[in-house]
């Protein structure tokens, strides 16, 4: 098993959440919003498709070396979507295409030549001619969909399953695709011909790494600096100011841009520490991950620091204040639970913000790594083909509709949150 930064930072976040998890159950004030949660269909179907994208990050996560091949590192993921990655063509070819999409000059097998569309080495190989693709895409589409619909009847009986129909579509269509992806690319294929629904699924861990991960290294710091220059104003107040009023005015695509660059100098001088391309590309992951978790503390800061300047008035707190409570214990007991729900609406928008981020700086190529399956390498690598005549379209689309699913969940899962653990809204 080969550990990457990346896959240690992320197993060390689920042993912290599971952490989370025992710590709060049977907490009778955390009772109330996590029924709302619970009760909330929106929430728990979008928690739901926010859990299966979790899962295939976490399938990806675990790396291995084969024992075929010393040098090759792949993860869980990798070898369950062995066919994905070895059935590659030569170039373009359309979803569920049986033909390349450009036309190229054929040798028969009497020598004579032809001006025509090859056929692929995978795609719809089995089939005789063209005629019969649509039956046969009907009728394994029906075979998919019948195994997903088997899968989810074992799993009602076998668990009491909240929000069946999310869990139904799910799936059912993961089922489809997975059972149609073994004789045709159903998202086509790229300029070197590797599956475009293989990168897409790939790319699910890039954006959950840059999402989590530099959540967590912007919130320590929105947090305390936050607090404490709402609570103590002063100097601190002043200090805390100037730093992020500071901060804010370099552009944040040039520091971001700067700050890149530098990483990738290092890491040409120090060819030695980065033996190979997975574990250089891994890196360079973390580092865009500090970065932007650098840069992107000061709009939850402000937000904080205006909030504890709000609640450090509030009658209750001054009370505390009258009984001679301790600042130490009034911060724990009486500021921070009141800033809970603005954290946790921020962690999920900004997680949001995040994976779309990605897309933006991989577009301007100062991103992830270009070996990096990414959404962002991939809208970046269709720029080019949409201007291309015949337009290759699926490559923008597919990054796209899975990019949208993403966000779109945690969008919804965050206004269920918010509205679940607002004190404002629970009176």
């Amino acid at each position: 098993m080969v550990i990457l930064w990346t896959d240690a930072l992320i197993f060390s976040l689920l042993l912290f959440v599971a952490a989370i998890i025992y710590f709060i159950r049977g907490k009778e004030h955390l009772k109330r919003p996590l029924t709302i949660i619970k009760q909330s269909l929106m929430g728990m179907s979008s928690l739901i498709i926010l859990l299966f994208f979790m899962t295939i990050g976490i399938l990806d996560s675990i790396h291995f070396k084969p024992a075929s091949k010393d040098n090759e590192i792949i993860s869980v993921l990798d070898y369950c979507a062995t066919p994905l990655r070895e059935h590659g063509e030569k170039t373009y070819s359309e979803p569920f295409a049986t033909k390349l999409y450009n036309k190229e000059m054929i040798v028969e097998s009497n020598e004579n030549t032809r001006w025509d569309y090859p056929r692929l080495k995978f795609g719809g190989k089995h089939l005789e001619n063209d005629a019969q693709k649509l039956k046969d895409i009907f009728q394994k589409t029906t075979i998919g969909f019948g195994i997903g619909t088997g899968i989810f009847t074992l799993l009602i009986f076998a668990f009491n399953l909240k929000s069946k129909s999310t869990f139904f579509v799910l799936i059912t269509l993961s089922s489809t695709l997975i059972y149609l992806s073994n004789f045709y690319h159903v998202f086509g294929t790229d300029k070197v011909g590797e599956d475009v629904f293989y990168q897409t699924i790939k790319s699910i861990r890039t954006g959950l790494v840059l999402g989590t991960l530099t959540t967590l290294i912007l919130l320590p710091l929105s947090l305390v600096l936050g607090i404490l220059s709402g609570f103590f104003r002063g100097w601190l107040d002043d200090a805390i100011q100037f730093l992020y009023t500071t901060l804010n005015s370099i552009p944040s695509v040039l520091l971001i841009g700067a700050s890149v660059l530098m990483v990738q100098v290092y890491m040409s001088n120090h060819e030695n520490d980065f033996t190979s391309l997975i574990v250089r590309a891994d890196m360079r992951l973390l580092f865009l991950c500090l970065i932007l978790g650098m840069t992107s503390w000061t709009g939850l800061c402000r937000l904080l620091r205006a909030e504890t300047l709000k609640l450090r008035e509030m009658e209750y707190v001054q009370a505390a204040y009258s009984l001679g409570v301790k600042q130490h214990t009034i911060l724990i007991r009486h500021i921070f639970p009141n800033l809970m729900h603005i954290v946790l609406i921020s962690i999920v928008l900004d997680f949001s913000s995040l994976v779309l981020a990605e897309a933006a700086l991989s577009y301007i190529n100062i991103g992830v790594d270009p070996s990096t399956y990414s959404w962002g390498n991939m809208i970046n690598g269709a720029r080019l083909e949409m201007a291309r005549e015949p337009i290759v379209w699926w490559s923008l689309t597919a990054a796209f509709l899975l990019m949208f699913a993403l966000v779109l969940a945690a969008n919804l899962f965050a206004e269920t949150v918010q509205t679940a653990f607002d004190p404002r809204r629970n009176q």
